[in-house]
């Protein structure tokens, strides 16, 4: 492996510190092969410099079934605040990502106040997979990530027959799928790099800039159009 160069990628207005990267996994199993990728994908960060964290989905209420100050809601939000990009692990479960890793994504909202928590930041996302190689989850995070205005970088993973591609240790074994895992966590770096000095330009918008927040909520609001 090669280490990112920063200096390359960086925009001029770089905070200069270690990239802020959150790492979500869809499964609360005891040998969870999401959570085994997560940390994988933690380790390869770890090795590019970067500064990791990962959330444990164990205690998470199911959307709206608490308030918001739950702690580990709170906690989620705080991550999610705190993080300059993010990597989504799930497995799939009926052609589609678990409801672990959905409701995660559910209860980090598009706007807290003036704070976006996901809007301008970086996202990888990987699947694992219990039989043949899919691709509808990581397809489906896509979308997610597309909504909740998130610059999805291109590569991604899904590992098939997951439970093989694991060694006693619980290390992920030499392999094409462990070599594409090392391309998207490389990528994320790069474009974590590129991205978070130049987010606030990016994500500028015309419509927003010409509607208050004051004047939109009365618009979509109202009874009739």
């Amino acid at each position: 492996m090669q280490p990112v160069d920063a200096a390359y990628y960086a925009g001029p207005d770089d905070p200069d510190h270690k990239p802020r990267i959150l790492i979500l996994y869809g499964s609360l199993r005891a040998r969870s092969f999401s959570k085994l990728l997560a940390l994988e994908a933690e380790r390869l960060l770890k090795w590019h410099g970067c500064e990791t964290r990962i959330f444990d989905p164990r205690g998470l209420p199911l959307p709206d079934a608490e308030e918001i100050d739950h702690p580990k809601v709170q906690e989620l939000r705080e991550l999610a605040a705190w993080s300059e990009g993010m990597v989504w692990v799930s497995p799939e479960r009926h052609g589609a990502m678990s409801g672990i890793m959905k409701a995660q994504i559910d209860w980090i909202p598009l706007a807290l106040g003036a704070v976006r928590p996901t809007q301008g930041k970086t996202l990888a996302v990987m699947q694992v997979c219990g039989g043949s190689q899919s691709f509808n989850t990581v397809n489906q995070m896509r979308v997610l990530g597309r909504w909740m205005r998130m610059v999805t970088i291109p590569n991604q993973s899904s590992v098939a027959k997951a439970f093989l591609e694991f060694d006693d240790n619980d290390r992920m074994k030499p392999s094409a799928y462990y070599n594409r895992v090392v391309d998207v966590i490389e990528e994320l770096v790069k474009f974590t790099y590129m991205v978070r000095s130049r987010a606030a330009p990016l994500v500028d918008r015309y419509s927003e800039r010409v509607e208050s927040a004051e004047e939109l909520s009365k618009r979509v609001n109202q009874r009739s159009l």
